[in-house]
């Protein structure tokens, strides 16, 4: 299956054992290191809608209270934060032709292979 995306912090182990899983079904994905290459808010945008989440959502919960966040319902204020500190968004998030999935637990990515 080609046309397959994660965005992966290598740092992360559940970021690398979703790109294992993904390279154990035959996938070469295409990777996004996304703490070098932080995503604009068109993009950060697009891959909320594509995951059905809310930006909200997108942070990982520790972060909730070591930065001073936006309201709950401001989503455009979500978007800024995030698109500012790429190192708080949830991680790894695979993207295929089948949808958007949140690699937690990294088996849910099989969902859309």
């Amino acid at each position: 299956m080609s046309g397959v995306t994660i965005y992966h912090n290598p740092s992360c182990s559940k970021s690398r054992q979703t790109l294992a899983l993904l390279r154990e079904r035959g996938i070469e994905p295409t990777i996004v290191e996304y703490l070098q290459n932080p995503l604009d808010e068109a993009a950060l945008t697009e891959l909320s809608e594509q995951l059905g989440l809310s930006p909200r959502d997108l942070v990982r919960p520790r972060e909730n209270r070591s930065l001073d966040l936006p309201d709950p319902r401001d989503d455009v204020g979500w978007i800024a934060r995030l698109a500012a500190h790429p190192e708080i968004m949830q991680r790894p998030v695979v993207v295929s032709a089948a949808g958007a999935r949140l690699g937690r637990p990294p088996e849910r990515v099989l969902e859309i292979l």
